[in-house]
C-alpha cells in the first residue's frame, strides 16, 4: 500500500511518468462507454432493435436489458477483428514495453479509423472538417478523430433510422388494415392496436423476424 502511495507522492521522474500513465488509463476507462457507443457498431444495432420493439408495439417486450445485452454481444462479434488488431498492434507491444504510450495510441487509432471511415458518409465527414477548417486529408490516418467520430455517429444514426423505417412499413400496413376493418364494422371504441398486436407478432414469427433483422445488421457491416 505504501509503495502505491509513493508512486503518486514521490518526485522521482519515473514515479511521475507512472502516475501520468495511471491517470490516462483511468481516463480511458471512464470514457469506455462513450467509446463503445460512438466508435463501434453499437449505436446502429441498439436503435434498430428499439425500432423493432416499437413497431411491434409490445411495450417492454423484449426488456431493455435483453436488447442492450444482444446489442453488446453483436457489437463484440462485429468488432472482433478490429479489437484483435488493436490488441496485437497497440496493447500487447505496450504491455511488453516495446512501444511508448503515444505510439500505442497511434497504432490503436488506425484500425478504429479504418472501421469508422468505411461506414461514414463523405458528406458528414466534410461537414466537420470544414467547420474545424482542417485541410483535406490525404489518407485515413490523417483524419482527426475529433472530426471522424461525430461524422461516424450521425452516419450511423441515418442508417439506423433508414432500417427502422423499412421495419415499420409492414406493421403500419397491418395497423391501417385493422383500423379500417374496425371502422367499417362500427367498432370505433375498440383500440385497433389491441387487435393488430397478435397479427403483428404472428407475422414477425412466421417470417423469422429476429433472424432477418440480425442478418441485415451483420451484412451492413
Amino acid at each position: 500500500m505504501n509503495e502505491f502511495i509513493d508512486v503518486f507522492s514521490g518526485s522521482d521522474p519515473s514515479n511521475v511518468a507512472t502516475s501520468v500513465k495511471l491517470i490516462l488509463l483511468l481516463t480511458v476507462f471512464s470514457l469506455a462507454p462513450g467509446i463503445l457507443i460512438l466508435m463501434t457498431s453499437f449505436t446502429r444495432i441498439i436503435i434498430v432493435l428499439s425500432f423493432v420493439r416499437t413497431s411491434l408495439a409490445t411495450q417492454q417486450m423484449p426488456p431493455n436489458q435483453v436488447l442492450i445485452g444482444l446489442a453488446l454481444f453483436l457489437t463484440f462479434f462485429i468488432m472482433a477483428p478490429t479489437f484483435n488488431e488493436v490488441y496485437d498492434e497497440a496493447l500487447e507491444p505496450l504491455f511488453a514495453e516495446e512501444i511508448t504510450l503515444d505510439e500505442a495510441y497511434d497504432h490503436a487509432s488506425e484500425p478504429m479509423k479504418e472501421f469508422m471511415a468505411k461506414h461514414t458518409r463523405q458528406k458528414d465527414l466534410a461537414l466537420f472538417l470544414e467547420y474545424a477548417q482542417v485541410e483535406k486529408p490525404e489518407s485515413i490516418e490523417d483524419v482527426p478523430l475529433t472530426a471522424l467520430v461525430p461524422a461516424f455517429a450521425i452516419s450511423e444514426l441515418k442508417t439506423a433510422f433508414q432500417m427502422g423505417f423499412m421495419i415499420f412499413i409492414p406493421f403500419l400496413v397491418i395497423d391501417m388494415a385493422v383500423a379500417s376493418i374496425l371502422m367499417s364494422m362500427g367498432m370505433m371504441m375498440l383500440p385497433p392496436v389491441m387487435i393488430s398486436l397478435p397479427f403483428k407478432i404472428l407475422l414477425f414469427v412466421l417470417v423469422d423476424g429476429w433472424y432477418l433483422v440480425t442478418s441485415s445488421l451483420l451484412q451492413g457491416f
